[in-house]
């Protein structure tokens, strides 16, 4: 096995920890680190990525075949739909939307997970505000 298939199986693992952990533990509250580390890590490998490859790979991988632009069609239906989903939540916790939408819509992924961590930590401070508050 190559690196990039060995990167493959790791990712599809890490994500299969993550869907069983979501499912069995049940959290009622994102982690702001972890989102921001998964942000920071994807945008780096994207870094290595464009210094080896270029940007236009982005555009060549996504328009080659069919499979290709499935994968596009895909991306951009789940960041859409993230967005959707925490947009209301952003919003209440008192997050521009605007710019971190057109982050997103810049960088996909890297940007949605971003915007996760910004959300799950305005949230935590504000539960541990409230918290203290109340004591």
């Amino acid at each position: 096995m190559n690196v990039l298939q060995i990167t493959f199986l790791a990712v599809l693992a890490c994500g299969g920890i993550a869907i069983a952990y979501t499912l069995l533990a049940k959290p009622t509250t994102g982690n702001a680190f972890l989102a921001a580390m998964l942000s920071a890590g994807l945008g780096a490998f994207t870094a290595v990525q464009i210094a080896q490859e270029g940007v236009m790979m982005f555009f060549i991988n996504h328009t080659h075949n069919l499979t290709g632009l499935q994968v596009w069609w895909d991306l951009v239906m789940c960041v859409v739909i993230g967005l959707f989903l925490i947009a209301q939540r952003a919003r209440a916790a008192g997050m521009n939307l605007a710019p971190w939408f057109l982050f997103v819509g810049a960088t996909a992924s890297i940007g949605l997970l971003a915007t996760c961590a910004r959300l799950f930590w305005l949230e935590s401070r504000t539960s541990t505000l409230a918290g203290t508050s109340a004591v």
